[in-house]
């Protein structure tokens, strides 16, 4: 899925959006400051296994995704960070760790930190490691439907039971 598909994903919603093209970037945080994005905009997807299916994980760049939030918010057994090999067939023409998280766009489910609906716009990777779309929350929100709920916690340097992405 190359930026031009969630483009026209993102069009045939009528939704208000910006294209931010910026120099190779990797992680979040990184990605943020490359095209001048406040980490606590900056969305980052964490793809998660959920009592055996796929779904995403959405959380501010400038946080951790908490693995045991989500499954109490999600009603699950059990909640792990999916790899590679269970989901790289699932995001056609997107960058490894360049995944949007528009979970309509792939047919799955987003929880998304719900801190980040405070925001008034919201930024995410755009399938590239080049390119940032950018939106108002409502928009995002309104075109993709996630469950937002608490799963995010500070960076830390534990690493304990949470995925820093």
């Amino acid at each position: 899925m190359s930026i031009q598909r969630i483009k026209e994903f993102l069009d045939c919603q009528g939704a208000r959006y910006a294209v931010i093209t910026h120099s190779p970037a990797f992680t979040a945080q990184e990605v943020a400051a490359s095209a001048h994005v406040p980490g606590k905009d900056m969305v980052k997807v964490v793809v998660v296994l959920i009592d055996e299916r796929l779904a995403l994980a959405a959380v501010p760049a400038t946080s951790e995704l908490d693995t045991d939030r989500l499954r109490t918010a999600a009603g699950a057994r059990e909640v792990s960070i999916a790899s590679e090999w269970e989901f790289d067939s699932r995001f056609p023409g997107c960058e490894l760790g360049a995944m949007p998280p528009i979970g309509p766009l792939f047919g799955l489910e987003t929880f998304m930190e719900r801190v980040l609906a405070k925001e008034g716009w919201i930024a995410f990777n755009g399938g590239t490691h080049r390119d940032v779309i950018a939106m108002p929350f409502s928009e995002y929100r309104r075109v993709s439907h996630p469950k937002l709920v608490h799963i995010a916690r500070a960076l830390s340097d534990t690493g304990l039971r949470t995925a820093q992405i």
